[in-house]
């Protein structure tokens, strides 16, 4: 494995989402998906000798990154986003005045052969951001069924080709293992074979490398437990920024911030019934501003950032309701 400080990382939306923060000077902050430390450096730079950044991240080479920064205003330890309670318990911090995730893979991941996140590179097909816990996405081909296989693909590949991929990988794995990414590549492309895709600067294997990559690190299960978990830590005034890369991470964040924001959760049923404004429940979240994209610029100079979206939401003095809601599918509600 490489050296994970040798390889650069260029956070996304850098500018923007740390002005959302509104940081505090003595405030504390955290980030929740580490990475290589774009973000959180670019937190400590803007606070005073009294603030804090608490950082996390469940990836080994972002540890060694995370551990080797000596500021006494920092700390970082080894964990997944729904683990946060705990860290800050253990650390001693009931509260915080902002939050920022930058979710999906860093560059780091994708570029190194040996984590086998990507199709471009030919390694062994794992895909875990923390190799320690879990199963390699290889493990999971051996064990899955076809209809197992076709509704991971289809619903976090967005892949209308899914049954189809689904067959050939169950075919191929009779006649050899598929362990390794350009195998799984491989198998793919015939699968789709010369079918009409109308997105052909995509490669074929894209989608359901997406696919297994949510599946093994449960992103969107990961998601939607940390946003409320986080929102519970926020103190009055706290900012919760989250940068998303494809549409099923943006569409938890957006569907958690309407409900979070908006009374009776935003059904447009009782939105529409004659209740007076002093009347309605108060919500514990209010959005901040639209959505905000990358520019034309930052675009050009980092293509990853193409598809980021970024969605900030600010914590009203309202105490969560009794009945807040916990393990929630905002995928699916």
């Amino acid at each position: 494995m490489r050296n994970a400080s040798d390889v650069r990382h260029v956070p996304v939306l850098l500018e923007e989402s740390i002005a959302a923060l509104a940081i505090r000077a003595d405030g504390v902050y955290v980030d929740g998906t580490f990475g290589r430390g774009g973000h959180t450096r670019a937190m400590l730079a803007r606070l005073g000798p009294t603030g804090r950044v608490i950082a996390i991240d469940r990836d080994p080479d972002a540890a060694v990154v995370g551990t080797a920064i000596e500021d006494p205003r920092f700390t970082f330890r080894r964990a997944w986003i729904s683990e946060l309670p705990q860290v800050l318990d253990a650390i001693g911090v009931p509260t915080i005045d902002g939050a920022l995730l930058d979710l999906g893979v860093s560059s780091p991941q994708l570029d190194d052969p040996a984590r086998g996140f990507s199709y471009r590179f030919d390694g062994p097909l794992d895909m875990r951001m923390d190799p320690s816990r879990g199963e390699s996405a290889a493990d999971f081909i051996v064990r899955a069924t076809v209809h197992e296989l076709t509704k991971v693909i289809r619903d976090y590949g967005e892949e209308r080709f899914a049954q189809s991929i689904a067959r050939a990988i169950a075919k191929a794995r009779e006649i050899e293992p598929i362990d390794s990414t350009r195998r799984l590549a491989r198998v793919v492309a015939q699968a789709v074979g010369a079918r009409t895709r109308g997105d052909w600067h995509q490669d074929p294997a894209a989608r359901t490398f997406q696919a297994l990559r949510i599946a093994v690190n449960r992103e969107l299960d990961e998601v939607s437990a940390a946003l409320p978990l986080l929102t519970q830590r926020l103190a009055t005034g706290g900012r919760l920024a989250v940068i998303s890369f494809h549409s099923l991470e943006d569409r938890i964040v957006k569907r958690f911030f309407a409900f979070a924001s908006r009374p009776f959760g935003g059904d447009p049923r009782l939105a529409r019934a004659p209740i007076r404004d002093a009347a309605l429940p108060p919500v514990p979240l209010a959005s901040v501003g639209r959505a905000i994209k990358p520019s034309t610029d930052e675009s050009t100079r980092n293509p990853r950032a193409r598809s980021a979206v970024l969605r900030v939401a600010e914590r009203t003095p309202h105490p969560l309701p009794a009945d807040w809601p916990r393990g929630w599918d905002w995928a699916a509600a």
